[in-house]
């Protein structure tokens, strides 16, 4: 009898759930339009298209033979110069090229820091909720995603306390992911400092995972101070995506920032997984991020934007608690306590064609709360939630 392949792959793979986000929009083939079109608020997608003058740039840049070619391990060297002279100036710290690399994507970022650190049997700490990739990624590669729990009578941000509780001789790094996917939320600059300094004492590092830091809050143009000195080099590690900030998802752009012996040790994982990065976002973004300053900032105040308009849609709906929100994501405290997150989530989306993600997908005690994507549809789309979330029944 032959066997089905589930018996021949890695149990560490096989026993990893699927990708939830196209479950969950399977869910939308069973809406009638009853409501008006549907509203997708499930992925963190930009709203707003790129910028013309960026678009002009790489249609260029994948026109020109050169750009097909393979490319340095770590990232084409003007965009490692450009992306650590930002830094510098954003943090006010001494950050070389050779602390860099590009990466296809965050996630690429967070699998390399990740494979880096900690091996099998070992433990990482994740705020929870959590970026459900972030797990996804542990566990196939054996190693334990130990929950530090996030309250939201805390506002969503982790305690310094319970991570002390929780770091035993497994525990390999402490992840912090500010702007927050799920909940939005933004840590004060204080408590990523601290962690900072519990992971220093206690010889572990600090992954801090800054996808959204071009959409802090308005007036707050960096989230902490770490990278002022040179203690963070044998501490922090830090992860980014060009691709929320430039709108540029499909072209998968992200970097990692560590000590240069750091970056060396993970250019070997670069090397087997990616090669190089994809070269033509590589190629346009060393003009951008200065050449788009301006229009990232326009950016940033028009999103930000958005989840005030978010709230005001569902301020005459109090039984639906918007217990965190951000320039990305809100979390929220659905009505039904005797209900699961999925029921609910699947209901709002085949009945009245808001689609958004169940809290189950982000972790355990989750089952009370949605995660809602706010930056990817217009306020105009935003202000015409209220009547779908009205009167909702199970």
């Amino acid at each position: 009898m032959a066997s089905g392949p589930s018996k021949s792959i890695n149990p560490l793979v096989a026993d990893v759930g699927s990708p939830p986000i196209p479950e969950a929009q399977a869910w939308t083939k069973r809406y009638d339009g009853a409501f008006g079109p549907l509203i997708n608020l499930s992925q963190a997608v930009p709203g707003n298209a790129p910028a013309p003058e960026l678009l002009e740039r790489m249609a260029a840049i994948a026109g020109d033979a050169g750009g097909s070619q393979y490319g340095p391990i770590n990232g084409d060297a003007p965009l490692r110069q450009a992306y650590a002279a930002e830094l510098s100036r954003l943090y006010e710290g001494r950050i070389g090229p050779e602390d860099t690399a590009v990466t296809a994507g965050c996630n690429m970022a967070f699998f390399v820091a990740m494979m880096l650190l900690a091996h099998r049997g070992d433990a990482v700490l994740l705020p929870t909720p959590w970026y459900f990739n972030h797990q996804m990624t542990l566990d196939m590669l054996g190693i334990e995603p130990r929950p530090l729990p996030c309250r939201a009578e805390n506002g969503f941000v982790p305690r310094i306390e319970d991570a002390e509780a929780l770091i035993d001789d497994k525990v390999r790094a402490v992840v912090l992911v500010t702007p927050n996917n799920p909940t939005g939320a933004v840590y004060p600059a204080h408590v990523i400092e601290s962690f900072a300094q519990l992971c220093r004492k206690r010889g572990i590092y600090l992954v801090i995972d800054e996808t959204y830091r071009d959409f802090l809050p308005q007036g707050m143009n960096r989230a902490h101070g770490l990278f002022v000195g040179e203690e963070w080099r044998d501490t922090v590690i830090q992860l980014y995506s060009f691709s929320k900030s430039y709108a540029i998802p499909g072209h998968r752009t992200g970097a990692i920032m560590a000590d240069a012996g750091l970056i060396e040790q993970a250019a070997k994982i670069l090397d087997c997984i990616q090669i190089c990065a994809p070269r033509t976002a590589q190629g346009a973004l060393p003009w951008a991020i200065d050449g788009l300053r301006d229009w990232r900032e326009a950016n940033r105040a028009e999103i930000n934007g958005r989840a005030q308009v978010f709230q005001d849609a569902l301020a005459p709906l109090p039984e639906w608690k918007i217990e965190s929100v951000g320039a990305y994501f809100a979390y929220l405290r659905h009505p039904f306590p005797d209900a699961g997150a999925q029921q609910v989530a699947e209901k709002l989306a085949t009945e009245r064609g808001v689609l958004c993600l169940p809290g189950s997908y982000f972790g355990p005690g989750q089952e009370g709360h949605l995660r809602v994507a706010i930056a990817n549809v217009g306020a105009d789309v935003l202000s015409g939630l209220t009547e779908r979330f009205r009167s909702l029944t199970l």
